[in-house]
This record gives structure tokens, sequence and C-alpha cells, in this order.
């Protein structure tokens, strides 16, 4: 019986062995791939959709972000506004690439997420948990707190969650300042 329990640690000390000099190769290769900031900007009403805006520096490896989801929303979509003709759409996005020691930043006027029916506990503590999945390592993710700021007053945020994406800039408008503080 001693016999085994004793090969038993030893094998189970080479596999720790093992997994910490893997570790030990990412932390060499550079910056880990990292969610790093975020917000939410609540749509005007609770049948608008709130739009999400955060950055995202890249690893060691060129990766893609394929997926933003959340237990405590009802859907979440990547989207990017396009100009084309004089007139902005928003386009759905299936992916978004994340450059070897770049960044990926969605924001107003671009990338952006579009979220519907936050979870009022979530808004309540005012941060929404967020899983962002990339294509490396079997779709790894990250998970990450947005910060839920309420939609600002007046006429712009009135057409804020508007799917007219030529409303939906003019909200995201007003929160620019604040984005620029954190």
């Amino acid at each position: 019986m001693k016999p085994f329990a004793s090969s038993l640690f030893g094998a189970a000390l080479a596999v720790a062995a093992l997994s910490l000099t893997g570790c030990g190769e990412n932390l060499g290769a550079g910056q880990p791939l990292n969610v790093v900031s975020g917000h939410i900007v609540m749509g005007a009403t609770p049948d608008r959709p709130s739009v999400g805006y955060f950055r995202v520096e890249g690893g060691p490896r060129d990766v893609e972000l394929v997926a933003v989801t959340s237990d405590l929303a009802q859907r979440v979509e990547m989207h990017e506004s396009v100009r084309e003709n004089n007139v902005t759409t928003m386009k759905p996005l299936l992916r978004a690439a994340v450059p070897a020691k770049g960044e990926l930043v969605f924001k107003q006027g671009g990338k952006h997420l579009m979220i519907w029916g936050i979870n009022g506990a979530a808004v309540r503590a005012g941060k929404l948990p967020m899983a962002f999945v990339f294509t490396n390592n079997n779709n790894e993710r990250i998970l990450f707190d947005l910060v839920i700021k309420p939609a600002e007053g007046g006429a712009e945020a009135a057409g804020h969650g508007a799917m007219d994406h030529g409303s939906m800039e003019k909200g995201a408008e007003g929160a620019a300042p604040d984005a620029a503080k954190k």
C-alpha cells in the first residue's frame, strides 16, 4: 500500500512540475491577453438595449474575440457602426481581431456591444459580469465586470438604444466624457 501511495505522490509532483513549466513559458512570452477596462451605458427606457464599451490588451499571439456573454442579460451581441453613402448603419460582428501585443477597443461610433434585458440585481449592484470568449486555448474565457452607468437625460438619451444606429451614436456621445474619466 505504501509503495503505491508514494508512486502516486511522485506522479502528482511530476504533473505539477510540468504544469508550472508551462506557466513559466507563457509568462516569458510577454503580456497575457486581458480585458482591462469597460462600461455599459443603460438604454433610456427598459425596452431599449444598453450599449457596452471595453478595451482588450493583446497577448503574445494574434487571437479573435468571438463572443461576449452574460448570465445576467437576455442577449448580448457584438456590432459595428459602418458609414456607407452618408448613412451610418449598425452591422453584427461575428469576430473581432486582437493583435499580438496590440489592443482591441469597443467604443462609441465603432465596435460596441448591444445588451438587452440586464437583470435588475446587476443594475442595482452597478456591474454586469461578462465572459469574453477568444479563439485561443480552446476558446479561452476571460471574466470581467463591466460597470453599469445610467442613461443620460435629454433628447440624446431617448434615442440611445434605438436600433437606428445614427440615433444611438448621439446617445453614446453623451457618455464619452465619463468614459474618459475611467
